[in-house]
């Protein structure tokens, strides 16, 4: 699987069903199946490695018999060698020697030139300078023969017979040991391996016979071979390894089921070995045909039930789609027909459920266009970029906690001005719809009285009396900020309604200060009469900031206030920055310091920084 995530994602109830009882019953079931399946193909094949050790130790034997009979009628001679006056019995043992079914010659060599030849007859070869009886005698003793292992040499071709044959070697020897001759019968191969050719076993497979080094003998390979392991396969070498160490085995391949299988067993007169290798498919190919009979009517059986699942519970999913199809019309703002409930049961109360929410949802969705184009409008009526005034730096944003909000903030630039540009940044009570249309009413005010003659004071003074006319019994209210800035003349003009006061801060001094005044709220009082105030030391290196209380009274989930002293320490610490970079930095602050408590008052900052003209 590695580090691979898999998500599954469930659309319809007929899935879940499926997912949750169908699978993992099935699951269950293959792994059942897959569990005896494993269990079985162990089974099989332990039984074909006894099968096959029990088939090679039956063919091994049936050399070991074929060798094992000239062996003895040799070991009897050898023992005749040393009988005084023994040539008529060696002459016998030769004979019958010869006559033993495979054997093509017998050869008998003495080295003592003085002792008398054995008779030559039925093809056996002497040389009368090397054969003599198998008796010596040296200073009057008479001695024993004694006798030696039997050397075997390897298959090789005789060009006489036109075949390959093996020899029986053995030395005659004195019982001191002193070599007195030697016996050498030679047999044909075919007639030791007959019986292995015709087997259906090592026509059917990749076998071998081999020596201990690997040399083979003999073949039943498409093509010939000379040495076991000499194409690099890899279980011919481990073969070839395993038999060296022990007289018999069995080696498994690689995979599931293993891709070969190998046995092999050593025979016991001479130093070969039979060695299988065959297919692990071919050998389990009866239980793979039954996995995969048994895995198809599991599959089908799964598809049933699928069917079967479909057929049951078709109606119910059919009414639940119609659910689902229909809240999502909802959704995209399409309201279908109510749905008619055919049934009484859970999925017929779930439809009427339905009908009276989709009722319910059509009316605040009605509501929530009507928010967003109040948001639209309301976001339309705040300054979209600051205005380019040679010395100054301005920059202003509003985030309102609601679709729509009651703070406000503006920049004037009119004719009647005079060249001053006009910062107003206001606070209606409360948030949402109401306090949207008071802001927008208090903007529509100001901007017409501005326009107009009079002093700043009579200005605001003319805008409370037209707002208390229109919230005079709904007791809403606003605070107010208004500054009019002059950078020609280095003068600030502003009257306070209510609002808190705007903070200067000197950076070549590191201090800050307030443009302070009396005044309350606009829409309170309508008889009220604002003062004005002016600030005539206006240098370049001065900073103003102009906020609502959604910032210093901002709190995070643990219930703490933002405060004041953590905006004055924004400030200072990035008073080199612009102004829309100062008020991005503070903006930014808030939002991570609310940490996962939502805003619950709306956000307006003016910051304006002065620029050498």
């Amino acid at each position: 699987w590695g580090e691979i995530m898999i998500k599954i994602k469930i659309s319809s109830l007929q899935q879940r069903l499926a997912l949750f009882l169908l699978l993992p019953v099935a699951l269950l079931l293959f792994a059942m199946i897959w569990m005896g399946f494993a269990f079985a193909r162990d089974a099989l094949l332990l039984q074909w490695r006894e099968v096959s050790v029990l088939k090679l130790e039956r063919a091994a034997h049936l050399i070991d018999m074929r060798l094992a009979h000239p062996k003895n009628w040799l070991q009897m001679y050898m023992y005749a060698a040393g009988v005084r006056s023994s040539a008529a019995m060696r002459q016998q043992l030769v004979e019958r020697l010869h006559g033993m079914d495979g054997v093509e010659r017998v050869n008998v060599t003495w080295l003592d030139e003085k002792l008398p030849p054995v008779p030559t007859q039925h093809g056996i070869r002497r040389d009368p300078s090397h054969q003599s009886t198998g008796m010596r005698r040296n200073s009057g003793k008479t001695h024993s023969r004694r006798s030696v292992p039997v050397e075997i040499t390897s298959p090789r071709y005789d060009a006489v017979e036109d075949h390959a044959t093996i020899s029986l070697i053995s030395d005659l020897a004195a019982e001191d040991g002193e070599i007195l001759g030697k016996l050498e019968v030679t047999i044909r191969f075919d007639y030791l391996v007959e019986d292995i050719k015709s087997s259906k076993w090592w026509l059917a497979h990749k076998a071998f016979l081999v020596d201990q080094t690997g040399k083979v003998l003999m073949c039943a390979a498409p093509h010939e071979k000379r040495q076991l392991g000499d194409s690099g396969d890899a279980m011919e070498l481990a073969t070839l390894n395993a038999l060296q160490q022990a007289p018999f085995g069995t080696l498994l391949g690689k995979g599931v089921p293993p891709n070969e299988v190998s046995v092999y067993f050593r025979l016991k007169e001479v130093p070969w070995t039979l060695v299988i290798i065959a297919p692990g498919r071919e050998i389990l190919a009866p239980l793979v045909r039954f996995r995969d009979y048994f895995f198809s009517s599991g599959l089908i059986f799964v598809i049933f039930i699928l069917v079967l699942m479909r057929w049951v519970i078709g109606r119910t999913a059919s009414s639940i789609r119609s659910v689902a199809a229909a809240a999502q019309n909802i959704a995209r703002g399409t309201h279908s027909p109510f749905l008619p409930a055919r049934t009484q049961d859970e999925v017929g109360q779930l439809i009427e459920s339905f009908n009276t929410m989709a009722g319910q949802l059509e009316e605040r969705i009605r509501l929530k266009e009507a928010l967003d184009l109040a948001m639209e409008v309301q976001q339309s009526l705040l300054p979209r970029e600051a205005p380019q005034i040679d010395g100054l730096d301005i920059a202003g944003k509003c985030i309102y906690c609601d679709e729509t909000g009651g703070d406000y903030f503006d920049f004037m630039e009119f004719s009647e001005l005079d060249g001053r540009i006009g910062v107003v940044v206001g606070d209606v009570a409360g948030h949402g719809i109401g306090a949207a249309l008071i802001m927008a009413t208090v903007r529509s005010l100001l901007r017409s009285r501005i326009t107009q003659s009079g002093t700043l004071s009579q200005v605001i003074t003319d805008v409370n009396r037209m707002l208390c006319l229109d919230t005079s019994k709904t007791m809403s209210f606003m605070t107010l900020f208004f500054m009019l800035a002059d950078r020609l003349n280095r003068k600030i003009n502003w009257v306070r309604a209510g609002h808190d006061p705007a903070i200067i801060y000197n950076t070549s001094t590191d201090s800050f200060s307030e443009l302070r005044g009396t005044g309350i709220a606009l829409g309170v009082d309508e008889t009220l009469s604002f003062h004005e105030y002016e600030y005539t030391g206006w240098t370049d290196d001065q900073m103003i900031i102009i906020g609502t209380d959604g910032i210093w009274e901002a709190t995070h989930d643990q219930g703490e206030l933002f405060g004041k002293e953590r905006l004055l320490e924004l400030v200072r610490r990035h008073k080199d920055h612009s102004a829309q970079e100062i008020v991005q930095i503070i903006i930014d602050a808030l939002g991570e310091f609310h940490r996962t408590a939502s805003q619950q008052d709306d956000i307006t900052l003016v910051v304006m920084k002065t620029r050498p003209l």
